[in-house]
Parts: structure tokens; C-alpha cells; sequence
């Protein structure tokens, strides 16, 4: 590859940034530009032979565009290996591509279907090992006239191992509120392994709701949310934050997959806090 063809050293702000380069690179190529050209001039024979010249000018323009179409979502999927390869390089991470990850909380066993897009393996923050991946669950359903969907679930997580606390809390989950107040303690006879875990923090009420495994010490899960922890769990964390904590594997994670450096730093830095203050009061 040659100067021109090497794209930027430097991390992109996100995944699409790199798009455009890539985009001109694949037009500029020879091969591309007779790809292009085979597509349309196929796409204008077949037209004029099933209805005639007229067929043949729309067949044209509707293969240039195909092709060009294609050309693009090639340029995207290079952008985004070239920004997660960057971003793994620079915070010292291993990049993986699709594949599996430990079924060790609810989150990462939903579904019929459940896999990483993409993984980076590598320091959370030092001291703090994991694993940051863009994770999709898929549920598959089939309908009264046999027409068979699939409904895709995207979260980008933040897994770290904290066995030191599996004596303390062997279930906790810290889960983004919803739904309305009055409703929760109809909501709680139905959890039959879980109980509500209330403090007396309205910033951490409002945004959280934290359930534990009945018969859990709720003392040491009080000090664990000591005032400073909450207040962070209130401010710092990314929109839509929450966690999961198993006998001792710890999943953070938000909705969506995020593809922006800030948003994974975020993301990582977060994870990083809470496993780090779990481990801090199970050695306390």
C-alpha cells in the first residue's frame, strides 16, 4: 500500500469517520471502476432484452447505483476495522472480530442467539483486566401464518472479573429504573430469587433500581454503595449505564453499540470504577 493509500495513524472519533477515505480509495481503483461498469452494462442488457431500450436506460442507471451502493457499504465495514484496530493499538487492546462471549450473567445468556461483533480484550484501567465488545442477542418468534422474524438486541458491555466479592454479594444487579414507583411492590412478589435493595439516596432512586440474592448480607452491600460510589453512579457513568455482578463476573453495559472513542472510553473507564470499588470492600 502506498502513502496515498494508508489511511490516518491517528484514531478516528468514530467508526464512520474513516468511511470517505476508504470510499475514494475503492473508486479510484481500476478494478473497482470496471466492477462498476460490467454491473451497469449487464444490468442495461438485461433490461433492454425483458422490455426494451427504455428498460435498458433505467437497468443502467439502477446497476451504476447498486454498484456504488455496494462500493460504500464496503468502504463502511473497512472504516470500522480501521477504527477499532486503531483504538485497540493505542490503548494497548487485543481486536477480535465475531465470536463468543462467557454466558456468566443474564444479560450475556438472552436469547436464542448471542454473540460479539467485536471484542477488545486487554486493561480496563490499570490493574483492572476485561473485556469491552459490541454484543447482539437475537429472539426469533414465528407468526400465526408461519412467517419466521428475528428481533436483534444491541448492547455494548464491559466485563472484568472480581472473585474477591463472591463471598459478599454472589448476586447483584444495579439496573436502569423504569416503569413507575407505585407498581414496585407488585412487581416484587414476583422475584422469587431476588429482593429489592432500597437506600436512602433519591439521586441513586431515581435512575436506579438494585436487587441482590435473598438472604445476601445487606450491610456489606450498604457499605458497598457508600455515599461517594453513589454519588459517581448518579453523575459519571454514560447514559443508560447499569450493571450486573455473578459470582464474580461483572458485566457493565449500555444500550446500543457504540462506536465513538469517547463513548467506549467512557464505557471502559465505568467498568473499570465498579469493579474496582466491589474488589476495594471485599478486601476491606
Amino acid at each position: 500500500m502506498n502513502r496515498l493509500e494508508r489511511p490516518p495513524a491517528a484514531l478516528p472519533d468514530d467508526a464512520d469517520d474513516l468511511r470517505g477515505f476508504y470510499f475514494k480509495l475503492l473508486l479510484g481503483r481500476a478494478s473497482t471502476q470496471a466492477a462498476l461498469a460490467a454491473g451497469a452494462i449487464l444490468a442495461t442488457a438485461i433490461g433492454v432484452i425483458a422490455a426494451g431500450p427504455a428498460a435498458g436506460s433505467i437497468g443502467f442507471i439502477a446497476g451504476a447505483l447498486i454498484g456504488i451502493a455496494v462500493v460504500f457499504a464496503i468502504a463502511d465495514s473497512r472504516s470500522e476495522d480501521a477504527f477499532f484496530r486503531i483504538y485497540g493499538d493505542q490503548r494497548e487492546m487485543l481486536v477480535y472480530g465475531k465470536g463468543r462471549l462467557p454466558e456468566a450473567t443474564p444479560l450475556l445468556r438472552k436469547g436464542d442467539e448471542r454473540y460479539a461483533e467485536r471484542a477488545l480484550e486487554g486493561d480496563l484501567a490499570p490493574g483492572v483486566p476485561g473485556t469491552l465488545a459490541l454484543y447482539t442477542y437475537e429472539e426469533k418468534s414465528t407468526d400465526s401464518d408461519g412467517n419466521r422474524q428475528t428481533d436483534y438486541h444491541r448492547y455494548t458491555v464491559g466485563i472484568a472479573e472480581v472473585p474477591e466479592c463472591t463471598g459478599f454479594a454472589p448476586e447483584l444487579y444495579c439496573q436502569r429504573k423504569f416503569g413507575l414507583s407505585a407498581l414496585e411492590g407488585l412487581e416484587d412478589l414476583f422475584r422469587r430469587s431476588k429482593e429489592r435493595v432500597e437506600f436512602e439516596s433519591q439521586a441513586l432512586g431515581e435512575r436506579y433500581e438494585v436487587f441482590a440474592g435473598k438472604g445476601q448480607d445487606e450491610n456489606w452491600l450498604r457499605q458497598l454503595f457508600s455515599p461517594s460510589f453513589i454519588v459517581w453512579l448518579a453523575e459519571a457513568p454514560p447514559d443508560k449505564f447499569a450493571f450486573e455482578l455473578v459470582d464474580g463476573n461483572l458485566c457493565c453495559y449500555v444500550s446500543g453499540h457504540k462506536k465513538t472513542a469517547v463513548q467506549l472510553d467512557i464505557l471502559r473507564a465505568s467498568t473499570a470504577k465498579v469493579a474496582s470499588r466491589l474488589r476495594e470492600e471485599a478486601l476491606e
